[in-house]
Order: C-alpha cells, then structure tokens, then sequence
C-alpha cells in the first residue's frame, strides 16, 4: 500500500497479521550491503524492522512504514513538524483501515509518538522507548541538530558527498564511539528536517501534555542510555535515561509503566531481542479486550 503524505510525497506501507492493529514506524525491508556493515560496527540491527514485525505479527495487526528511512529520502527541511508528523501517522492509520491502534516508537518516533497522541483520541496504547515522556531533552537535541546542520553547510560548500553515510543526528549509536572523529555527511536538507522538528518542540511543556493522554502507555530506557557529545556538537548531553530513574515515581502517577533495561545503551535498548521482552507481554496484558 502507498499512502500519500502531508507534502505530496508517498511512502510504502506493509501491513501483516490479525488482530489490534499496531502503527510501527519501522523500516520493514533488511538493510543489505556496506549499508548493513555500517550499521552493524554502530550495533545496529539490518533487519530490526522485519524481526520486530515478525514478532508482533503473530498476534496484531501491524501497519509498518519506514518513516525516518521516508525522511531521508524524501527530506521535509521547513514541514517536519510535530503537528505534520501526527497527521502523516493519522493518514497512515485511515488508509489502513485503522479506526483504533497502539503505537510504539523509539528515539525521535518515540517523541513523535507522544505528540500523535496528544492530538488524537484513537489510540489504543502508546509505547515510547529510548525517550522520557517527561523531562525530554528538547533543548539538547535543538542544540545538536543545529550543529549538525551548520555541518552539513560546510560539508555541501566542500562539495563532498552528503546524502548517505551515518550522521550525527542523534538515533543510532555506541557509548563507546568517540563522537569526535564523526563526520556528518547528510544534505542540508535533511539536516534542517530535524532542526525544525525541534524548533517546533522548543516551548513543549511534556508535564502539561499527560493530562491529555487516555490510553495504556509504556516506557522503556537502556540503563546507559546517556550521550555525550563532543565540542563539535557545543558540548551537549543528552540524558534519557535519568529522568526515568529520577522521575519514575511522577511518571507511575501520571499513568506510565516504566522499564529500565539494564547494561544497555541507547543503540543496544533498541534492538529486537531486548525490546520484545519487555513490549510483548505489555501489549497482551493491554489490548486484549480490543
């Protein structure tokens, strides 16, 4: 299925099993060649996407699109924003046939994830991995992707390749890669997608949004899932995983299970053989009734 997108572009969709239906922004094809060799020396999985649809398939209904792979591709450097993003996902869930979903999401489709939910009443659940509900760091990534957009300005004014190689956006890495020596090698235009994403997540206010969310909602965090990033990037540091350990207590109150994966960080909590475990059992103990 191909579903058109708040800026005219489409994306592929896959839909497999019976069941609740879950949106998975995943990609759902193995990443093959150098591409897979890169990831894999990031600890990243070339067929995360197609394992975790494999899994999930065997009891819902999933509805899986690779919509950062999408963004790459189709770069949206003034329209990714929250409010774009929710409506793509809504699209998605309507061609579908979708009235009613979960949704499961990590790193910045995590984020994502929470601002569907907050303008929609249709979801079933909401599951977040690999970033706080509350207490975001909103302002690290702005400072982050504005660094690696000014990078990809001098990149492209070196006239050097830029459109493929990894990146320092933030999603996929290692704690123990020395950030440093990372050379950003996105366009400019698909560096600037994500600036604006968090411009437009600048004045969120993540504690006054749980009073708009209704459904079941999960979070989960590697235990070391903090980054620091170097003075290429002003010195940042992004910290997801302390305000599930700090706030965990005003996260239950607020209507969240929260998990801690323990010994993993931001790369590691992501893959399929650590994230089932803990979403599986979630998802049956949740929707049942659906």
């Amino acid at each position: 299925m191909n579903v058109e997108l708040h800026d005219g572009s489409r994306i592929d969709v896959v839909m497999e099993g019976e069941g609740p239906a879950i949106l998975l922004p995943v990609n759902p094809v193995p990443v093959e060649g150098p591409q897979a060799d890169e990831m894999r020396k990031w600890g990243a999985d070339p067929a995360l996407g197609r394992t975790l649809i494999a899994e999930l398939s065997r009891k819902y209904r999933v509805i899986a699109f690779d919509y950062e792979g999408h963004v790459l591709q189709a770069p949206k450097p003034d329209t990714l924003t929250p409010e774009n993003i929710a409506a793509d996902f809504l699209r998605i869930a309507d061609a579908a046939g979708a009235e009613r979903f979960a949704y499961y999401g990590y790193s910045w489709l995590a984020l994502s994830g929470l601002q569907l939910a907050i303008r929609t009443g249709r979801l079933t659940a909401l599951v977040m991995g690999g970033y706080p509900p509350i207490d975001g760091p909103y302002l690290e990534m702005l400072k982050v992707t504005n660094a690696t957009h000014q990078m990809s300005l001098s990149t492209a004014s070196a006239n050097q390749p830029s459109e493929t190689a990894q990146t320092a956006e933030w999603g996929e890495t290692s704690e123990e890669y020395d950030w440093s020596s990372v050379e950003v090698s996105m366009s400019e235009k698909q560096t600037r997608q994500f600036v604006t994403l968090y411009e437009h997540l600048r004045g969120f206010d993540d504690r006054k949004a749980q009073s708009l969310l209704t459904c079941p909602r999960l979070c989960f965090a590697g235990s070391k899932d903090r980054i620091e990033y170097g003075e290429k990037w002003g010195d940042v540091t992004v910290d997801i995983v302390s305000p599930l350990v700090h706030r965990k207590g005003e996260l239950m109150q607020a209507g969240w299970d929260v998990r801690i994966l323990d010994g993993l960080d931001h790369t590691g909590a992501m893959q399929a053989r650590h994230v089932l475990p803990v979403l599986l059992p979630w998802l049956d103990s949740h929707l049942s009734g659906e």
